[in-house]
């Protein structure tokens, strides 16, 4: 599916709810409160009564609920279908959609377009250790970038150098023809990288890094542990980090060229939206859009807690 396929259903909110439950309920609808899946029937309007689109109630329960509920969209205003194309553009976005372009193009507030994007990135995460990386004896490369504007436009200018006081120091694992991990990490000394890489890192991989002293010892962990010192030459056969610096690239021309400021608090999910592009690069756009609207299921982002619980 391109977007001038899409048009059509962005276009109706029915289809859209339509669209949203094909995908949610591909067996048919599920109560989401009792988890119900018979005796449920869908409430339909009538010159007396007005009723949302795609109202469903549940025979069990008595519970009334939409395909929203459970989801991302739960509780949002926005009609589906502004959701479906902003999910769309962040999935077909190499380098990613900023807030203030999602602004423009749905014509919804700045503040509402910033809580889509951080909604959709939380249906973009994936599970944590649903498998690890370098199976079957694979090369896994390792590498750390700082993550950070320039040093004449940070705050703090009188500090120098590329540490933890100017910067947000990332660290990668890519798997060669694989996925990738990320993980903002507080600092880049060994105890810390290293803490990282064991569980996420099948045993029979080759790990690949550079000469940071901070990786030594991973050969005690892993099958191998090959080293490229980058003052030499940055291939050595098998071994080199071209992939992990690639990512970096990328991961950096976004956040510099599209979003210009990501602060180290919602760092974590700029990242996971990163992840969910690379990990999902061989299938199409639609197919990706399809991932994520599957992935909407059972995630709730709320930053404001109710001040007080009705009795």
């Amino acid at each position: 599916m391109n977007l001038a396929e899409i048009g059509p259903i962005i276009a109706n909110e029915n289809k859209a709810i339509e669209f949203v439950e094909s995908l949610m309920w591909p067996d048919g609808a599920v109560c989401p409160h009792c988890g119900g899946v018979e005796n449920l029937y869908r409430i339909k309007a009538n010159p007396k009564r007005r009723v949302r689109p795609g109202l469903w109630k549940c025979g069990q329960c008595r519970k009334q609920f939409t395909v929203k509920v459970g989801t991302i969209f739960e509780d949002s205003k926005l009609p589906l279908g502004k959701w479906l194309l902003a999910i769309y553009m962040m999935c077909s976005s190499k380098k990613g959609v900023s807030a203030n372009q999602l602004h423009r193009s749905l014509g919804i507030s700045y503040k509402a377009a910033w809580f889509v994007c951080h909604r959709i990135r939380l249906a973009m995460t994936q599970e944590p250790l649903l498998g690890k990386l370098g199976g079957s004896g694979g090369i896994v490369e390792v590498d750390e970038t700082y993550i950070g504007g320039k040093a004449s436009n940070n705050r703090r200018k009188k500090v120098k150098g590329r540490g933890r006081s100017t910067k947000i120091a990332v660290m990668t694992l890519i798997e060669r023809g694989g996925d990738v991990r990320t993980f903002k990490v507080p600092n880049t000394k060994g105890s810390t990288l290293k803490t990282i890489v064991r569980p996420n890192v099948d045993d029979t991989a080759l790990i690949v890094t550079d000469e940071n002293a901070a990786y030594r010892g991973l050969n005690r962990h892993f099958a191998n542990h090959g080293v490229i010192n980058h003052s030499k030459s940055f291939v050595r056969g098998i071994l080199h980090t071209n992939f992990a610096e690639s990512y970096h690239s990328l991961l950096k021309r976004g956040i510099l060229g599209t979003f210009h400021h990501v602060s180290e608090q919602h760092l974590p999910r700029y990242l996971r939206e990163f992840e969910f592009r690379w990990n999902s690069r061989k299938i199409t756009d639609g197919e990706r859009t399809f991932l994520a609207i599957k992935s909407a299921k059972g995630k709730r982002l709320v930053y404001q807690r109710p001040t007080s619980v009705q009795k």
